[in-house]
Order: C-alpha cells, then structure tokens, then sequence
C-alpha cells in the first residue's frame, strides 16, 4: 500500500507471528522458454516476523514456503 515495497512488521503480545506484505511491482525474470530469454513478472515482498518463545524460525519458514507455493497456484487451495 502506497508503494511500500517491503517492511518487517513488529509483533504486539499475545501474537506470535505477523505477516507483512509489501506491494507489487513489475520485474524481469531470466525465462528460458521465452525466444528473449526472460519476461516481465509482478513480484511481491513478503516477511514473517515470528515471536521464537512460540514459534521456531524454520517451522516459521516452512508456513512462508507454503504459503508461497498457494499464491503461486491459488488453486491447489481447493484441493
């Protein structure tokens, strides 16, 4: 929202995580089955601050690499 591209949000007590999404904006990509070699993509920053007392930075890291992969293909949500 107003441009921001990405931040870190600050976790307030009782929450033991909090996503913060930055906005989108347009980016090359290297794509080889393009006949230039890349293509333009709408790239979006994500951070996950997480309180470790309640939750361990990988068990953090795997609920972001999850919820990349849905972003990615929102349809495996219905499955």
């Amino acid at each position: 929202m107003f441009g921001i591209k990405n931040f870190s949000a600050v976790i307030n007590p009782p929450q033991a995580c909090i996503l913060a999404v930055g906005s989108t904006e347009k980016a090359v990509i290297p794509d080889e089955s393009s006949e230039k070699g890349y293509s333009v993509a709408n790239v979006m920053s994500v951070t996950l601050s997480c309180d470790h007392r309640v939750v361990d930075g990988a068990v953090g890291a795997q609920w972001l690499s999850t919820f990349k992969r849905y972003l990615e293909n929102p349809l495996t949500m219905l499955l």
